[in-house]
């Protein structure tokens, strides 16, 4: 598939606005000029195809973004990144939440602090979705906002004879389906440009798609189709709740917190078992969740986990795993390395690949937590200019 196509979502008429992400008008260097072409995206054209990935900053007291926050979002625009993905952002289910200060995305507090965060990127012609985020399993008694809700997941979890996480009753399927879709209609209301559903990493969809976690014998559990009723449910009814041209992006992923071995697809027959579905019921652009994105998929094959959902969906594809760093990310490594090398010809490599059409879409995480003119900086071939990661990007929000 040619990576200049639109996605299906797009409006074929739409033109990037010069000041897009503060990018469109400059010259871009050759090397990486795959990544600063425009992309349709639903009613919108982003600048280029750069994404900010969604990365927890516990930055939200009481689960309502700041001014901190609404700045925070507004500097990255500022750096040229095409497209923001916000931090995870929990609906409204009393499970949903298992971390402090992350922000949530109901109640009128939190909402109006998000409508701030919107309208600031949209005044620097930039373009934000929400990371709609439900923890599942992840949660554990005693966490914020009520101490006393257990995590909720398809199979309950006892542990020294308490039980920490609740096996979900179809009524408990039934309101997180609910609040998910409330909280996509939620994010259009607002102004949002599109959604994300978390999908990945252990939390509650992916607890149903992977059989470790999933041991249900009901409808919800067993076969790879029943792991993913879920998901499915979840997709339509987001689906039905927002306008055919918002886009809804699906992020999902192999590894989890716990395992970074684990699969909930064995082979790539498995994998379109999970995806095309998914794709069917609305889904319009998947967001791949990789530990290092160039890394093949399955054995006796070169291709990618985000080649392989491309060609098996015919959807857009973001990828993401350790751009332009000197390693592949690990769980908790945020407080393990001081510090990070760029690599230019890691951003270089990504280029080529967007071009040969293995995704459509690049995700950057922690780079940008250090460096927010990460984009305009290899847009100009200064790579050697950027601020690499390191653990103090996390104490700051505003930089």
């Amino acid at each position: 598939m040619d990576t200049a196509t639109p996605a299906p979502t797009a409006n074929p008429g739409a033109t990037p606005a010069a000041s897009d992400a503060g990018i469109g008008t400059h010259s871009v260097n050759a090397a990486v000029a795959p990544l600063f072409q425009p992309f349709a995206f639903g009613r919108h054209t982003l600048a280029n195809r750069l994404v900010m990935a969604p990365m927890t900053r516990s930055k939200s007291p009481g689960g309502v973004p700041t001014d901190d926050v609404v700045a925070y979002y507004r500097r990255r625009v500022q750096g040229g990144v095409g497209l923001l993905i916000t931090e995870g952002t929990t609906i409204n289910h009393p499970a949903a939440n298992g971390y402090p200060q992350v922000p949530a995305f109901h109640g009128e507090a939190a909402l109006a602090g998000w409508k701030r965060v919107v309208d600031a990127v949209h005044a620097e012609g930039g373009r934000i979705i929400p990371q709609l985020w439900h923890v599942g399993i992840a949660r554990r008694p005693g966490v914020e906002p009520d101490p006393s809700v257990p995590g909720y997941g398809p199979s309950a979890i006892v542990t020294h004879g308490v039980e920490v996480v609740r096996a979900m009753t179809q009524a408990d399927i039934d309101a997180v389906v609910a609040a998910f879709a409330q909280a996509a209609a939620d994010a259009e209301r607002l102004g949002f440009d599109g959604a994300e559903l978390h999908g990945a990493h252990g939390y509650i969809i992916d607890d149903f798609f992977w059989e470790q976690t999933n041991q249900r014998t009901d409808a919800y559990g067993g076969s790879l189709e029943n792991r993913t009723r879920f998901a499915l449910e979840i997709v339509r009814a987001v689906r039905a709740a927002v306008s055919p041209d918002f886009p809804i992006v699906f992020r999902f992923s192999q590894w989890k917190g716990v395992d970074y071995n684990a699969r909930i697809a064995q082979t790539p027959e498995e994998l379109g078992r999970i995806l095309k579905p998914l794709a069917e019921a609305g889904v319009d652009i998947f967001h791949v969740s990789t530990r290092r994105y160039w890394e093949p998929a399955f054995d006796g094959s070169p291709d990618t986990l985000a080649a392989w959902t491309k060609r098996l969906t015919g959807k857009p594809v973001i990828a993401v795993g350790s751009v332009g760093l000197d390693g592949a990310f690990k769980v908790g490594m945020f407080a393990n390395r001081d510090a990070f090398e760029v690599k230019p010809t890691d951003v270089d490599q990504a280029a080529q690949a967007l071009a040969r059409g293995d995704f459509d879409l690049l995700g950057v995480g922690r780079v940008l937590l250090s460096d927010p003119d990460w984009a305009i900086k290899v847009r100009d071939g200064r790579v050697g200019e950027v601020v690499p990661f390191d653990r103090a990007a996390l104490d700051r929000l505003v930089v």
